[in-house]
């Protein structure tokens, strides 16, 4: 029945990790990007289900809009130093799975964002660059609309 009620508004973390398979693309960008908008309002964090280096075409799109990731190191869950996360949001199936694995007795919540992985793009380098731009891209507003901040505009 619907009795015409708005949505509760979803609470806004304090502390928000992202994570995808390799944190070498969609949880770095995704990381980089909201301490961007949110600096030290929310701690934000990245892992993965497996570590992997950072992905080059991901530090070269970020720099593109002005964010820097050629520092990030990437990590596993079991790597992070800090696991009491108010919510984790995954970008990817494997990492889903493994959020709800290690918060089923945890008041974390879990949110996941289908993310397309831009690794497996074909074609010529300009091409697999946007591949990694768009989801540079869908990051950002997915961000953006999630913590209904105001956050500074995409340069």
């Amino acid at each position: 029945m619907d009795t015409g009620a708005s949505p509760a508004p979803l609470l806004q973390p304090t502390s928000v990790l992202f994570s995808c398979t390799h944190n070498s693309i969609r949880s770095p960008m995704a990381e980089v990007i909201a301490k961007s908008l949110f600096g030290q309002k929310i701690f934000v964090d990245s892992a993965g289900v497996r570590a992997t280096e950072i992905d080059g075409f991901t530090v070269e799109v970020l720099d593109e809009i002005g964010l820097d990731a050629s520092d990030h190191l990437s990590k596993n869950f079991d790597e992070l130093t800090d696991t009491s996360f108010d919510l984790i949001i995954a970008l990817s199936p494997e990492a889903r799975a493994k959020a709800e694995e290690i918060t089923r007795t945890t008041a974390c919540e879990v949110e996941y964002w289908l993310t397309l992985d831009p690794s497996i793009a074909e074609g010529n380098r300009e091409m697999r660059l946007n591949a990694y731009r768009q989801v540079r891209d869908d990051l950002y507003q997915h961000i953006k609309s999630r913590f209904a901040t105001n956050p500074a505009p995409l340069v």
